[in-house]
């Protein structure tokens, strides 16, 4: 579905991303884990277009992306729940998910909204609430939802478990398995690499700027220096 083919991207003299390569493929749940600083963050900006490559490519589907407008390609059906949440903290949880739904008709709007609140049964208690009322952990439903609210064929979650306790890390994870159960692609951009890892299909490794491991999840789960770098082990 996805595809970066060597990647290089530049902040001034700094070299911070070095042909970085991934794909995704239909229907997969795919973790890019690293460090704070390894680039996965700036992986996301190329994708979706707020940050030029010097060189390389990312394809979706055929079309390629790093030509296009960042709303362009949300047009061709990708989503994006970004680090940090960034809700619209006066608006309700309501209207929050009514905004990630301004391309589709008032029916699947109606058909979106149940979806999601179905999946998160504690935005449905807080419909009418102020956003920057929510917990942590809702905010993060909330802007997960509001990705899910335009039925994208790609989600691109980027760090959904930062701040979060464990016992809402796991109904985030599990929300994630649950939609990619119902057919949803993910990219999904974490530190947490057991959380990310233990649900992905494949995954790569990501230090200053190059990929040094990939393969499946539970592989690299496995994998020494994976154990050594993020499990203490």
């Amino acid at each position: 579905m996805l595809r970066a083919e060597d990647l290089h991207v530049y902040y001034g003299g700094i070299h911070a991303l070095k042909g970085v390569s991934l794909k995704i493929g239909r229907g997969r749940i795919v973790s890019l884990i690293g460090a704070n600083g390894a680039g996965k963050t700036t992986v996301f900006r190329v994708i979706v277009g707020l940050l030029r490559p010097r060189s390389g490519g990312v394809y979706f589907l055929g079309t390629e992306l790093t030509r296009l407008t960042t709303h362009r390609i949300i047009q061709l059906g990708i989503a994006v729940s970004p680090e940090g949440r960034r809700i619209f903290a006066n608006l309700t949880v309501a209207e929050n998910l009514e905004l990630g739904a301004y391309n589709r008709t008032s029916a699947e709007f109606k058909r979106g909204l149940e979806w999601v609140l179905s999946i998160f049964p504690r935005l449905s208690e807080r419909r009418t609430q102020p956003a920057g009322t929510l917990s942590g952990g809702e905010q993060q439903m909330l802007a997960f939802g509001r990705a899910l609210m335009s039925k994208p064929k790609l989600i691109l979650l980027d760090e959904p478990s930062l701040g979060l306790a464990p016992l809402m890390v796991e109904e985030v994870f599990r929300a994630i398995q649950q939609i990619n159960g119902e057919g949803a692609t993910i990219l999904l951009i974490e530190q947490n690499a057991v959380a990310a890892l233990s649900i992905a299909h494949y995954g790569y490794v990501l230090e200053t700027g190059s990929v040094v491991l990939e393969g499946p999840g539970v592989e690299l789960l496995k994998d020494e220096r994976v154990r050594k770098a993020y499990l203490g082990d």
